[in-house]
């Protein structure tokens, strides 16, 4: 059942929450799925600077992971961003991304944002850029990470988006 925008609402996740987003995230057939235990120690220690979107029972129905990074205080790097395949559609993973930054800018100053997409991904490619837009931010995109760099088998590069600075 998809929920109406009034039935759902942005919180910060718990731990009780860790299980519902590793499934979301198993689910999207999109992110690199990270081992269960991850998304609980995320739940615990990055519910400042990470969001769910909850439905009308309070359960989670979407997510965005990130963190501030320590060499650069004034920036978020966003890990993980993933919306329920019923939920889809709706424009919740913008919401979900404009509500996050804005908190994050209340309690930490943020003035620039950063994630990696990988080539082809269309999806994220256009969350990103149509919210560098709503922000009036640049965006710079570099290779951060090359194929070859990662020793577990093939995998895509990741190419650094860095948005800011933000007008939020």
């Amino acid at each position: 059942m998809t929920a109406t925008q009034a039935d759902l609402h942005i919180d910060r996740p718990t731990v009780a929450d860790g299980a519902a987003l590793w499934r979301i995230a198993k689910d999207s057939n999109a992110l690199d799925l990270n081992s269960s235990y991850s998304y609980l120690l995320w739940c615990r220690d990055f519910s400042g600077t990470s969001a769910v979107v909850r439905d009308e029972r309070g359960e989670p129905v979407g997510f965005v992971t990130g963190y501030v990074r320590p060499e650069r205080p004034g920036t978020l790097l966003v890990w993980q961003v993933a919306v329920d395949a019923a939920q889809r559609g709706r424009g919740l993973a913008a919401r979900l991304l404009d509500g996050l930054t804005e908190r994050v800018d209340a309690e930490y100053g943020v003035t620039e944002l950063e994630t990696t997409i990988t080539p082809g991904n269309t999806a994220s490619e256009r969350l990103f850029t149509s919210y560098a837009e709503r922000h009036g931010a640049p965006v710079e995109r570099t290779v951060l990470f090359e194929a070859g760099d990662f020793p577990d088998g093939p995998h895509d590069p990741e190419v650094l988006y860095r948005i800011g600075p933000l007008s939020l």
